[in-house]
């Protein structure tokens, strides 16, 4: 019973601290941090103004792209979420999504954050420009190349054929013993 009240104190206590003026200052000094390049204190601002304001999807991405200049990554993805929670139609948290999963080298999950943007505005040059890095990526990598490869369903059938298993271990074996 104890902590069904006490649940019930915080979260009241929680909604007594919502102030939407205030989570406007901390975020205009959040910004303000952030073009002067001093993320840490950014992302407290940031933090102050998402407890004074938890349902506004952009502090959350501007607390995200802090995130990202400190290489905190995991900590920018749960924002990234949050903030497509809030507002599923905001596209830049979309793309600051697919940075984050550049970053990571997460090619084939940013190239996804970046078609949902480009999805919801065509026009999105930033979504488009890193779908078209993905894309180039993704080539790039010989890993990559062969994740997709073991992926598509016609290589896995070509790699179960008995006869093709035995060409292709010859292959590694003797490259030269296919140009038999």
């Amino acid at each position: 019973m104890l902590s069904k009240v006490e649940k019930l104190l915080k979260e009241q206590q929680r909604v007594a601290y919502v102030d939407l003026a205030k989570s406007e200052v901390e975020k205009e000094n959040g910004n303000e941090l952030f073009r002067k390049g001093d993320y840490p204190a950014a992302v407290r601002h940031y933090s102050e103004a998402i407890r004074r304001n938890p349902d506004d999807a952009k502090i959350y991405s501007n607390r995200a792209a802090c995130y990202t200049k400190l290489a905190e990554f995991n900590l920018g993805l749960k924002d990234c979420d949050e903030c497509i929670r809030l507002e599923p139609n905001f596209v830049k948290g979309y793309v600051r999504k697919g940075k984050i999963h550049q970053g990571l080298k997460q090619f084939s999950q940013a190239q996804n954050a970046y078609q949902k943007a480009i999805d919801i505005d065509a026009n999105c040059q930033d979504a488009a420009t890193g779908f078209r890095e993905c894309i180039m990526s993704m080539n790039s990598d010989p890993e990559e190349v062969r994740k997709r490869a073991m992926a598509d369903p016609e290589v896995q059938q070509i790699i179960k054929d008995p006869a093709m298993r035995v060409i292709l271990e010859q292959m590694q074996t003797d490259p030269r013993a296919l140009q038999e």
